[in-house]
């Protein structure tokens, strides 16, 4: 689920779009569990999901990227300038 990278670390994130509300809610199998408000239309819950693990892991924006599976609900998702450590801290412990 969350592999260490030279840059920071990848993810692989499955999503919920439409979901009540948005935010980190466990895992599922091998992977993090988003729920996204937003639909998967035209990219929006992509957005989204950027946005909420931004907050979550307290980095910018900037430093979050889908690098695949942007078209589905299951995702690798990249964020620079992290450790794993601190990842599963901010993520994983609060769930």
């Amino acid at each position: 689920m969350i592999h260490a990278t030279a840059r920071g670390v990848d993810l692989i994130v499955r999503v919920i779009p439409r979901a009540g509300r948005s935010g980190v809610a466990g895992t599922r199998g091998d992977a993090l569990l988003v729920r996204l408000q937003a639909p998967p239309v035209d990219g929006v819950a992509n957005a989204e999901l950027v946005i909420v693990l931004a907050a979550a892991l307290n980095v910018p924006k900037r430093a979050v990227s889908i690098t695949s599976g942007a078209r589905g609900r299951q995702k690798r998702v990249t964020i620079e300038g992290v450790d794993e450590a601190t990842v599963r801290a901010r993520l994983l412990d609060g769930v």
